[in-house]
């Protein structure tokens, strides 16, 4: 049994369901991939180039159609070069590296692709936040981004999902292609480390500090980091002795925050907008997996916002290392954080509501420990890699049986 996983960054969703396929069942893995080549763990990655890419030129509300045309081209060619390359499954992730064009090497190989998002019009991640509203040419390419998605839907003989929200954003006539299984959690990673020293790099934090934590890919819009940032001025005025580690980049992946300043980025935006004690904060930049373990290990309190979007990895490694969460109560986060059970919500949109609350956890921090124990055995139960991976291994091996 040969499967072949198809994900422009290796390893990324797949990594850890090939390793448990050729653990578990004996199955040979390959990947096809943009940016790894070679050999790893048994697991070998086809590297494929893009020949061309969208250009200005084009229609802004083709630009990612076409961007996934270039990709299952370079997919498709790879594959095609490795003669003896003979899959018997396919799984990949839509949207991004296509298995669109695969049927055409491997007729009657059946696919299964990891369906992201259905990007909608009116109602979602582009209108949320009405401080930066959406062009009308916004709105028309919504609809244009999901032609590549629902190729690969009709395409394929099976799809999933990693969250139900994210399967409700797909029309109700083609649900039933798609079932509900999370990525999963390595929980050997991503756990509370109680002996991890009160530093980060020379920076030494004294044990009277109380620590707030907010993670995120990139500093934008989406993620709620401009209300973050204004709720922590005022936290820090409650809680003097308090320092914020603020781990991401200052890169928007999401949304269209550049179009609406001057600055070179959101956070230099937000920064330039009022008057911090940055004193109380530390950016930290984006940190290796063991580095953010650590740091989320000696928080006693995470903040964790989202617009209706792709629910962030970030907020599930911090439920697992038994961080205390206080997160925008939004429907992707309600799938994972029940108030007063395993974390605490508040309005995305109530700067001093999430001041408030924030302010009384770190003024005792002990009583609100039990949320994050409660949230650490939720990971444990329904998100861990031990809980999610054998659902979608036998989801893959009936996909291949038809």
């Amino acid at each position: 049994m040969h499967v072949l996983f198809v994900h422009p960054a290796y390893p990324a969703q797949f990594g850890h369901v090939a390793r448990a396929l050729s653990r578990t069942r004996g199955w040979t893995c390959s990947f096809v991939a943009q940016t790894f080549a070679g050999e790893a763990g048994g697991i070998r990655a086809i590297p494929y180039r893009l020949a061309g890419t969208a250009r200005e030129t084009t229609h802004y509300a083709c630009r990612s159609f076409e961007n996934t045309i270039w990709h299952a081209q370079g997919i498709h060619d790879a594959c095609k070069a490795e003669r003896d390359l003979r899959p018997d499954l396919i799984v990949g992730h839509s949207g991004l590296g296509s298995t669109l064009f695969l049927p055409e090497l491997y007729p009657g190989v059946p696919i299964v692709n990891y369906f992201e998002f259905y990007y909608q019009p009116r109602g979602s991640d582009i209108d949320f936040r009405p401080e930066y509203p959406p062009q009308e040419i916004d709105r028309l390419r919504a609809r244009a981004r999901n032609a590549s998605i629902l190729l690969d839907l009709v395409g394929c003989r099976a799809g999933y999902c990693p969250t139900h929200y994210q399967r409700g954003l797909f029309p109700e006539d083609l649900r039933h292609k798609i079932a509900v299984h999370f990525d999963g959690i390595d929980t050997g990673l991503w756990r509370r480390r109680p002996d991890v020293p009160r530093r980060v790099g020379e920076r030494m934090i004294p044990a009277s500090t109380r620590v707030v934590t907010y993670v995120s890919r990139g500093f934008e819009s989406m993620r709620g980091f401009d209300l973050f940032m204004r709720a922590a001025k005022r936290i820090g005025r409650e809680v003097p002795d308090v320092l914020f580690l603020v781990v991401g980049s200052d890169k928007v992946h999401y949304g269209g925050d550049l179009r609406f300043i001057r600055e070179p980025s959101f956070r230099a935006h937000v920064l330039a907008g009022d008057d911090y004690d940055l004193s109380q904060f530390l950016f930290t930049g984006t940190v290796p997996a063991e580095t953010l373990a650590d740091l989320l290990s000696l928080s006693d309190l995470h903040i964790y916002l989202t617009v209706p979007f792709v629910l962030s990895w970030s907020l599930l490694n911090a439920l697992a290392c038994g961080c205390t969460v206080l997160a925008s109560d939004t429907e992707p986060v309600r799938e994972v954080i029940a108030e007063g059970e395993t974390g605490l919500l508040v309005d995305f949109f109530d700067v001093e509501g999430l001041a408030d609350r924030a302010t009384q956890v770190l003024r005792d921090p002990a009583a609100f420990r039990p949320l994050g124990e409660r949230g650490t055995r939720l990971i444990r139960e329904r998100y861990a890699l031990d809980a999610t991976l054998p659902p979608l291994i036998d989801y893959l091996e009936n996909a291949w049986r038809g």
